[in-house]
C-alpha cells in the first residue's frame, strides 16, 4: 500500500478470526497505525477500553463468536472513539441505534478498509 494516512492513529482491531485479525492489522500498520489487539472476544476489547489507552479509532467484528460486539460499540461511543463494524451479515443484524455506523462487508479487502479508515473515519 505504502501511503501513510493512519500515522500513529491508534486503532483498535476486534476480530476473532486471526488470518483476518492478522490481515487487517498488517493493513493498518502498512498505512502507518498503531494496532491495538487485535482481540478476539467483548471482554478483552472492554478490558482493553478501560485501560483508558488512546483509541482514535476501531475496526469492529460483528459476530464474535456467539457473542455480539454491540457491547464494545457502546463503551467506544461513550468514549467518542469512531469506529465502524465488519460483517459477513445483512444490515438487519445491526441495532437501528448503530444503523449510522460504517460497515464493511466481508469478506473484506484490508487494503482498502484501511484506506478508508484513513480518509473518513480519523480525519
Amino acid at each position: 500500500m505504502g501511503e501513510h494516512h493512519l500515522r500513529g492513529r491508534c486503532v483498535l482491531v476486534v476480530e476473532d478470526e486471526f488470518l483476518l485479525a492478522d490481515d487487517l492489522s498488517h493493513s493498518l500498520q502498512e498505512a502507518g497505525a498503531i494496532v491495538l489487539g487485535p482481540v478476539r472476544t467483548v471482554s478483552d476489547a472492554l478490558r482493553l477500553i478501560e485501560t483508558g489507552a488512546r483509541m482514535d479509532g476501531a475496526l469492529l467484528d460483528v459476530n464474535l463468536g456467539r457473542e455480539k460486539v454491540f457491547p464494545v460499540a457502546e463503551a467506544l461511543e461513550a468514549r467518542n472513539v469512531p469506529f465502524c463494524f465488519t460483517t459477513g451479515y445483512e444490515s438487519q443484524s445491526i441495532p437501528e441505534r448503530f444503523s449510522k455506523v460504517a460497515r464493511f462487508e466481508k469478506p473484506l479487502d484490508s487494503d482498502a478498509v484501511a484506506r478508508a479508515i484513513g480518509e473518513h473515519m480519523l480525519t
